[in-house]
Order: C-alpha cells, then structure tokens, then sequence
C-alpha cells in the first residue's frame, strides 16, 4: 500500500484519522472484505462470522455486523475499521471510535454508487484501483435492461414472509436489469407481505439468503414463475459485480 496525506472522507461525510499506511484493517461487512482481500491479500486481520469470500479469509472472527464483538476488535489493534451505514449498528461504530479507532462507513444504495464508494474506500486504504473493479464498472455499463420492462417480487424470508420493499441494493440490481420492485413504494425497507395479497407482479425472485430458497421451499407459494438466484449476487458489492453482470440476466431470463 502507498502512503496517505491527507484525511479521507466517508460515505457519511465524516473525516476519518486514517494513518498514513494502513496495513491491517477489521471489516465488518462481509462485501467490504471481499473487496479488501481481494485487492490486497492479507490485509483484513479481523471478519464477522458472516464474511464467507474468499473462501480461505484467515482472518479473526467478531462475531456478527450486528453484533459485533467491539472489545475483541480493539484488541486487534487495527489500522481502520469498515462498516456500512445500513448493515451496522451506531452504537457499535460510536463503541469503536470512543475506544480510539478510525471508522469509515460506506452507504451503498444503487451499482454505480457502490463502485464509486469501493473505489474511494479503497482509495482510502492507500490503493489503487483492482482490475475487478474496472472490469464491473465495464460490465455494468454494457448491460441492458429487460424490453419489456417485469415486475417483481423479492422475498426474502418466510415464517413470517418478508420481501424487499424500498431504497434497497437489491431493487436498484434488478432495476438496471428491467426489472421493477413491486414492493418498491413500501414505506419499510424489508417489509412483512402476504403472498397471497401481493401487487401486481409477474416474476418472483427467490435468493438462497438471507433464506435459503429452493425449488421445493418457495415457488409454491406464489402463482407467478420464479427464478431461484444466488443471493450473494443481488445483495453484495465488490467482486461479486463482475459476476452479477454476467449471471444475473440469464438466471432472471432479461437477455
């Protein structure tokens, strides 16, 4: 990594006290690790339980993003902490900065947002920008939404269902594809539904998480087709761009 002058700014406008090389970095958000470890092996020391990519991360475990294990963190001794603005709690992130700790928030709500807040993350962190990053700024730029344009339902549990309603990654994926959110008007972000008492839709959209949805555990419950996805590649950002861009239109049939 190359070394850094001045103060970077985070997704939430905050000035944070980066030192001038940061080598060692705790993430609490399971897409900022992968984006970190695969621009630059070894440097995240400390992941939630959830940080699944890349699948040999050696790094400490801390328990969940919303949970996180504040004073096993501080013992890590870390150069930077990354979190998200909605993945995170604020007393958490407060915790960590009353404790000394440089925290930078990313605030992730649509693709070119996220790859603008990777690359000034990154940047942040004293490096340059990976060739993942280039490459699905290029994908993304080449893809074409659906003509016609579907509309969809995104459930994401069940007992209760819930489904994703508005200002959501997820919905703004689908939307550069030509598919519209049904829920998008809801005034809740994961609202609670009833499949039987949906909007008008005539795709539902089954990920493997946070439930894990499968052919014999969710389109039957709904009298539209499904396509069962990878959840990964609707709800992260960092690497997993590059291959929404080339899986998600066929898994959703929009080319």
């Amino acid at each position: 990594m190359t070394a850094r002058t001045a103060a970077p700014v985070d997704d939430e406008g905050r000035e944070v006290p980066v030192p001038g090389t940061v080598r060692r970095v705790v993430s609490i958000v399971p897409s900022l690790t992968e984006a970190l470890e695969a621009t630059a092996p070894g440097t995240v020391v400390g992941a939630t339980d959830w940080c699944t990519h890349p699948g040999d991360l050696g790094a400490e475990r801390i328990r969940g993003t919303k949970n996180p294990d504040v004073e096993r963190i501080v013992a890590l001794a870390p150069d930077l902490v990354v979190a998200n603005q909605e993945e995170n709690r604020l007393p958490d992130l407060d915790a960590l900065r009353a404790a000394g700790l440089p925290v930078y928030v990313t605030d992730i709500r649509d693709v070119d947002g996220g790859l603008a807040s990777l690359g000034r993350l990154l940047a942040a962190c004293g490096l340059g920008e990976p060739g993942w990053l280039r490459e699905a700024r290029e994908l993304w730029a080449a893809v074409e939404p659906a003509s016609p344009r579907r509309r969809a339902v995104v459930p994401i549990w069940r007992r209760p269902w819930m489904a994703v309603g508005s200002d959501t990654f997820t919905g703004a994926v689908l939307e550069r594809l030509g598919i519209d959110n049904a829920l998008a008007g809801s005034p809740e972000r994961y609202p609670r539904i009833d499949p039987a008492a949906l909007p008008e839709h005539d795709l539902v959209v089954l990920p493997d998480e946070p439930y894990l949805f499968t052919a014999d555990d969710g389109p039957e419950a709904f009298d539209a087709p499904s396509a069962l996805v990878s959840g990964r590649l609707l709800t992260w950002y960092g690497p997993s761009l590059v291959e929404a861009a080339r899986e998600l239109p066929a898994a959703l049939g929009t080319r």
